[in-house]
């Protein structure tokens, strides 16, 4: 019978604990909202979802950015803001009704005062950060937190089997030469961009998240950080963000993000198996052909899931682009059609909501699913990381050849000529609809964002494959001429987040006024219950 790794037997008694904290555990005091108010707020977040579409996981995390943000919003005084700021949360159905503790509001309240701390009390951003972003990316990591406070069991879970990964990579991945000369990467460098790749191939995890993470590793006390250790983080957070975000832009990242990306199939099943019977699953798996079976089981399931969650993902992501592509159309793009040119062509507009649309439902409607040999490929690397084995294998970082000065120049023609020819056939397309000026730009914008997200959602689909994708030859044709319109989506997505128009319209116009009307019919319907109380 083979013998499992130390680093297995350790995961499995991490999800022992992690199922044994599911269980009840004394009576507590829970935080229970109102039902009729809470279906209103619910509804509301879920247009919400629409509106700041991201990918479902982090959902929430995003709903708790931006409700502390309005919260905190040119406030001094923070004391209190705890407890309108998690009945919202409860009533937003972000968290369960009539399960978190009471106790939890004084936990949040603490974490809020410290972050306000570290907001007012810390020195001047740099030159190359506005206030704005700082202010941003302090309340995106204090969102994280927040979350793992109120919702700690599911992040018990996903950090043991980050840390599993973690280790299977660490012994397993080598800097190559070329890689090494061109880098200088040390030991712990190399730590670090394993343990943000682990993360980002795991669990898909962005830069928030993966930065509390890393403030929560440099820094164990950073939950509860005694007063001096609070003001000795606040005089140097700008530097410590700035270390994250030199860590994010390593120059190897990509590399190790691959390697990570390819080889997590196996963690991301053997998790799935843990997770329905911890208790009793360590006999079970030191048998292969229960081993198999189980792993088999688990990836059938997680496959059909995968493809409900890419259809989802397609749908959010065009609704949330095209609800602002329609207020765009009528708000800005048909009165300047009818004012410059008089006219405003009707097969211009029809095209200009069905191309992108197209785009979007062709680059979903063609993902291939993982072939049959997948599988076998799958369990076999399982059983490589679940057994103790002599022979590791080795993942190697290394960079591609060096190409020589004329290549460089070669290739770089080539690529601008992509780019020209690219955007001279959506051009001449645009013309030969009769777009009006305007909406060339508007139209690129967000063909290019289409794009960029289809490409994701493609990666995505990958999340089961243990081989490298072969391309067609079709694929070699046409690659390079839709680089450059992915990388302009790339680009335009990192800005998404700062300019969604809608978004905007309902932070300020919308979200407030909503918050009144809820908080008034909650306390409506207490008053109501009070007086049918006093009715005996």
């Amino acid at each position: 019978m083979p013998e499992l790794t130390s680093a297995t037997q350790k995961l499995i008694r991490k999800y022992q604990i992690w199922h044994e904290s599911l269980k009840p555990k004394r009576e507590v005091v829970t935080i229970q909202v109102d039902e009729v108010a809470s279906r209103v707020a619910t509804f509301y977040e879920k247009i919400r979802e629409v509106v700041d579409w991201r990918e479902e996981h982090l959902m929430r995390r995003i709903a708790i950015e931006r409700i502390l943000k309005r919260r905190m919003f040119l406030k001094k005084n923070t004391e209190n803001t705890a407890e309108p700021f998690v009945w919202e949360l409860i009533r937003g159905g972000h968290f369960p009704n009539n399960k978190i503790p009471k106790e939890k509001i004084a936990k949040i309240q603490k974490l809020i005062n410290k972050y306000a701390f570290i907001l007012s009390g810390s020195p001047l951003p740099p030159k190359d950060k506005t206030k704005s972003e700082f202010y941003t990316q302090i309340l995106e990591i204090a969102a994280c937190e927040v979350e793992e406070v109120l919702a700690p069991y599911p992040r018990l879970r996903a950090d043991a089997l980050i840390e599993y990964m973690e280790q299977l990579m660490r012994e397993r991945i080598k800097i190559g030469k070329k890689a090494q000369d061109f880098a200088k990467i040390t030991e712990e460098e190399k730590n670090t961009q394993i343990y943000i790749a682990t993360q980002q191939a795991l669990f898909k995890l962005d830069s928030p998240i993966i930065s509390y993470n890393l403030l929560k590793r440099w820094y164990p006390d950073w939950s509860n950080p005694s007063p001096i250790t609070l003001k000795e983080i606040t005089q140097n957070i700008h530097l410590i963000l700035d270390n994250i975000e030199k860590s994010f832009s390593h120059p190897l990242a990509s590399k190790f993000y691959k390697v990570c990306e390819r080889y997590d199939t196996p963690c991301l099943l053997l998790g799935d198996v843990l997770s329905q019977e911890p208790t009793e699953i360590e006999e079970k798996i030191r048998e292969p052909e229960i081993l198999e079976r189980l792993i088999k089981e688990v990836y059938l399931k997680r496959l059909k899931n995968l493809k409900l969650r890419v259809r989802r993902a397609a749908v959010y992501s065009t609704m949330s682009i095209f609800l602002t592509k329609g207020v765009l159309l009528y708000a800005v793009e048909i009165p300047f059609a009818k004012y410059v040119m008089g006219q405003c062509d009707r097969l211009a507009e029809v095209a200009d909501i069905l191309v992108p649309t197209f785009l979007m439902a062709l680059l979903v409607v063609t993902i291939r699913p993982p072939k049959k040999k997948n599988l076998q490929l799958v369990i076999m690397k399982a059983k490589r990381y679940i057994y103790k084995d002599d022979k590791k294998d080795v993942y190697e970082i290394e960079l591609y050849p060096k190409r020589g000065f004329i290549f460089k120049v070669i290739i770089g023609l080539f690529y601008l000529l992509s780019f020209g020819l690219c955007f001279g056939a959506i051009f001449w397309l645009l013309y030969w609809l009769n777009f009006p000026p305007l909406s060339y730009l508007i139209f690129i914008i967000f063909t290019s964002l289409i794009a960029f997200t289809g490409t994701k959602i493609r990666q995505r689909a990958r999340e089961l494959h243990v081989t490298e994708e072969r391309d067609s030859f079709l694929n070699f044709i046409l690659v390079p001429f839709s680089l450059p319109v992915i990388q302009l989506g790339k680009w335009l997505a990192a800005r998404w987040k700062k300019y969604n128009i809608i978004a905007v319209i309902f932070n300020f116009l919308i979200d407030m006024p909503f918050l009144i009307f809820v908080e008034l019919l909650e306390q409506w319907r207490y008053f109501i219950k009070e007086k049918k109380e006093e009715i005996h």
